[in-house]
């Protein structure tokens, strides 16, 4: 049973049950599968809770053995799971990996998709240190945009941070239509996460630097380029790290884990640099598996 205790972090969004072949073959021919927990926000949770900061997932799941699965599976990693729903008239989401071929979802009419303001009425916000989300979530339905509406509004009049990773995701929605719904939304929070890939295809930037000029107002602007290293920008500061050389198995999830390695420091008092050094520690610890969310070992401080 998860302690009583509020959380530092409290993460908002959907996760899905992630069916993969057990070896690396087609999804059409393969005979034994894995099933884990797939999603952008509980992943954020998950490595914040093995870094030792108190972390909840807040979210809606069918009432289901699906939905029972993955609430189970993120509380085995720590996570505070008391604001998770079950709709009993709505279906967990599911999607699955095809080795070499990309992903099939299967998410339209999900539990989560039905949430909206009302789904985090009775969750503290205003206590949590950071409260984190994605560009995910409004790309799932109206009342799901009006969702993260309510969760800015209420950041706002509080004391805690609001931390957002762009996380576009074009088979959710276009560019034309996520660009401008992202942009607007990014203006407004306090720490604000982005690939430089995704900025140059929404918005046409071709440098960190670019980025910055177009998001002026969040406190703290990281913008991550790939095997190349991260830009912090805070204020009048840019500081850059490079990223650690290595050997890069799956792509997939290496961005929840840098948010969480960054925002685990920042709440650490840790400096610029060792803030993006714990961002890149936590991310190559995913680039170099196949899963989303590993034990071990911890990420080291530089």
């Amino acid at each position: 049973m998860m302690s009583e205790a509020l959380p530092r972090v409290i993460t908002i969004g959907e996760t899905m049950v992630l069916v993969t072949p057990a070896f690396a073959e087609p999804l059409g021919t393969a005979a034994d599968f894995h099933l884990d927990a797939g999603g952008a926000e509980s992943n954020v949770a998950s490595h914040l809770a093995h870094l030792g900061v108190p972390s909840a997932w807040v979210s809606a799941v069918g009432a289901d053995a699906l939905g029972d699965r993955l609430r189970a599976t993120i509380e085995s990693r720590g996570v505070d799971v008391r604001w998770v729903t079950s709709d009993p008239e709505a279906p967990t989401g599911v999607y699955f990996k095809d080795p070499g071929r990309g992903v099939l979802y299967y998410r339209r009419g999900s539990a989560a998709s039905r949430m909206g303001p009302a789904s985090i009425s009775h969750v503290p916000l205003e206590s949590a240190d950071i409260v984190h989300v994605t560009g995910i979530t409004p790309a799932l339905s109206s009342s799901c945009s009006a969702l993260l509406d309510t969760v800015r509004d209420r950041v706002a009049d509080s004391d805690a941070l609001l931390s957002f990773d762009v996380n576009h995701r074009s088979a959710l929605w276009a560019e034309g239509a996520a660009a401008p719904v992202l942009r607007s939304f990014a203006r407004l929070c306090d720490i604000v996460f982005v690939g430089l890939d995704e900025a140059q295809t929404l918005w046409g930037c071709e440098t960190a630097d670019d980025v910055r000029a177009l998001l002026p107002e969040p406190d703290r602007l990281i913008v991550k380029d790939g095997d190349v290293g991260a830009t912090e920008f805070h204020g009048t500061e840019r500081v850059v790290v490079p990223a650690i050389p290595t050997e890069v198995i799956e792509a997939v999830g290496a961005g929840d884990a840098f948010a969480a390695g960054y925002l685990a420091a920042t709440l650490q008092g840790a400096s610029a640099s060792d803030r993006l050094l714990a961002g890149h520690n936590q991310a190559r610890l995913v680039l170099a598996s196949t899963s989303d969310f590993l034990t071990e070992p911890r990420i080291q401080k530089g």
